[in-house]
């Protein structure tokens, strides 16, 4: 059975939440992945994995442990595609899915955001977290896991 992974260090509390909610209905092992303790509810379903501080070590342990047919929720692009290269499956935390069509295009455009913050352009940060994109990543992730559970 695929394993659910988080890129837990961005990933927003209401979208933990529907996570764990989503977790725990349909028995699917679940790793949160973080620089630093999340805090879970106790689940024989749900786990959080603290690694190191240094530069990227949730991602590169991500990356290690990820495995064809995962899902990783995550909105950081490079390890997006690490993700995709070894044949897992990308979703947003707001249900957009990630994959071999669209992620050049989006690396493409944030480092275009990058160049214009760096030469001093205000450019602004994501967008909060609506009730519409809580919404779209519940919806996602149910249609996901109907198609990869047991």
């Amino acid at each position: 059975m695929p394993q659910l992974w988080v890129d837990a260090d961005a990933c927003p509390r209401v979208a933990r939440d529907i996570i764990v909610r989503a977790a725990e209905r349909t028995t699917t092992q679940t790793w949160f992945v973080a620089n630093h303790q999340i805090p879970l509810p106790s689940s024989k379903w749900v786990k959080a994995m603290a690694v190191s501080h240094g530069f990227d070590a949730a991602d590169n342990e991500i990356v290690s442990r990820i495995a064809p047919g995962d899902l990783l929720v995550t909105a950081d692009l490079p390890l997006a595609l690490e993700a995709l290269d070894k044949g897992a499956m990308v979703m947003t935390n707001r249900g957009e899915t990630l994959d071999r069509n669209n992620i050049k295009a989006r690396v493409q455009m944030r480092d275009f955001m990058e160049t214009l913050r760096a030469s001093g352009e205000h450019t602004g940060g994501p967008k909060g977290y609506s009730d519409s994109d809580r919404r779209e990543f519940a919806n996602a992730l149910d249609r996901w896991l109907a198609r990869h559970a047991r």
